[in-house]
C-alpha cells in the first residue's frame, strides 16, 4: 500500500501538478523593505496592506535593514522591489553622492530625476513628513520665553546645556561646527546616545537637545521642535521608492502611493511612532488603524480588512 501511494505521488510530481493543499497560488510576491525603525516598518505595512488589497500580488516584508544604502543595494540587486522609506537628504549624499541641498523642493526634484535616470526607479511623492535633525526644548521653557524658532534661543544660548547625538557633534556640513556658523554656540554641549537625549531634556538635565523631527519620544516627553528658519539642516522628506519593472506589472501601486502623498504630517508620524515605540502597539496594527480611520478602505465602516 505504501509503495502504491509513493508511486502515485511521484507520478503527480512528474506531471507538473501539485497535491491538494500544496499548490502554488501563482501570485507574484512583491518584496517591501523597511529600516530598523518603527516608522519605516509602519509605512511598509501600510503599503503591504494596500497592495494586497488592490492588486493580485502577495507581499513580503524585508525588515530591520541597517541603512538606506542597504535598501538601495538590495533594490539594485533585485532583492527588493519597494523601499518603504527613503529620505531626500540621506540619498542625495548617499546613493547619489551629491553635496547636501537645503531647499526641500529642489532636493525632491533632484532625487526624482536622478533615480529615474540612474537606477530605473521611481521616487514617489513624499508621505508629507520629514525625519530630519531638529532642535527641541521643553514646552514649558518655550511658552515661558516665547520660543518658536532656533534663532529665538540666541539670547539664552550662553547659559543653555545642549544634548546631542554622538554622531552629530563632529559631522561635516550639518554638524555642530556648521551649526555654529549658521546660528550660534551653546554654553555647554554634551554628546550622548541619541536614545538618552529626550529623557535628558524631560528630566531637566539638558535645556536643549538635538532630536529627530518625527520621533515618537518628542510626544512622549512633551518637547517642542523649533523651526529651522535658516534651513541649516538638509531636508529629509520621506517617500517610497519603487522599481519601475514592478510599476509596469502593477500600475495600481502608483495610485496607492499618490493617495498616501501628503497625508502624513510630521506631527502625525510622531503620533504613529509613539504608538509603536512607547505604547508598544504592533506596527501592522498601527498601519491598519491609520488606513481605516482615514477611509483608505471603501468598507472601513464595516470593519475593513
Amino acid at each position: 500500500m505504501k509503495k502504491a501511494i509513493l508511486i502515485f505521488v511521484v507520478m503527480i510530481m512528474l506531471s507538473g501538478c501539485s497535491l491538494p493543499g500544496l499548490a502554488s497560488t501563482g501570485k507574484e510576491t512583491i518584496k517591501i523593505s523597511a529600516l530598523a525603525t518603527s516608522e519605516s516598518e509602519i509605512l511598509a505595512e501600510m503599503l503591504s496592506i494596500m497592495i494586497e488589497r488592490e492588486t493580485d500580488a502577495d507581499t513580503d516584508l524585508v525588515t530591520h535593514l541597517g541603512s538606506s544604502i542597504v535598501q538601495h543595494q538590495g533594490m539594485q540587486r533585485g532583492d527588493i522591489d519597494i523601499s518603504s522609506t527613503r529620505y531626500t537628504g540621506t540619498d542625495i549624499s548617499g546613493a547619489l553622492g551629491m553635496d547636501p541641498i537645503t531647499d526641500p523642493e529642489k532636493a525632491l526634484k533632484i532625487v526624482k530625476r536622478e533615480f529615474q535616470e540612474r537606477f530605473d526607479q521611481t521616487w514617489a511623492p513624499t508621505y508629507g513628513f520629514e525625519n530630519s535633525y531638529s532642535v527641541a526644548v521643553r514646552q514649558e521653557f518655550a511658552k515661558k520665553n516665547n520660543i518658536e524658532t532656533i534663532s529665538d534661543l540666541k539670547p539664552y544660548a550662553d547659559e543653555l546645556r545642549f544634548g546631542v547625538d554622538n554622531a552629530w557633534i563632529n559631522r561635516e556640513g550639518d554638524g555642530y561646527e556648521g551649526f555654529k556658523e549658521a546660528y550660534f554656540s551653546f554654553g555647554e554641549v554634551f554628546p550622548m546616545n541619541v536614545g538618552l537625549v529626550y529623557q535628558a531634556a524631560a528630566s531637566g538635565h539638558m535645556d536643549v537637545v538635538l532630536a529627530y523631527s518625527s520621533d515618537g519620544r518628542i510626544k512622549e516627553f512633551d518637547l517642542k521642535v523649533l523651526e529651522d528658519t535658516k534651513q541649516f539642516f538638509p531636508p529629509y522628506d520621506a517617500s517610497p521608492v519603487i522599481a519601475n519593472d514592478i510599476l509596469k506589472k502593477y500600475p495600481e501601486i502608483k495610485s496607492i502611493t499618490e493617495r498616501l502623498a501628503g497625508q502624513i504630517s510630521t506631527e502625525k508620524m510622531q503620533e504613529l511612532n509613539y504608538k509603536a515605540d512607547v505604547k508598544l502597539t504592533n506596527p501592522r496594527k498601527v498601519a491598519k488603524q491609520f488606513l481605516e480611520k482615514n477611509d483608505y478602505f471603501e468598507d472601513a465602516g464595516k470593519g475593513g480588512q
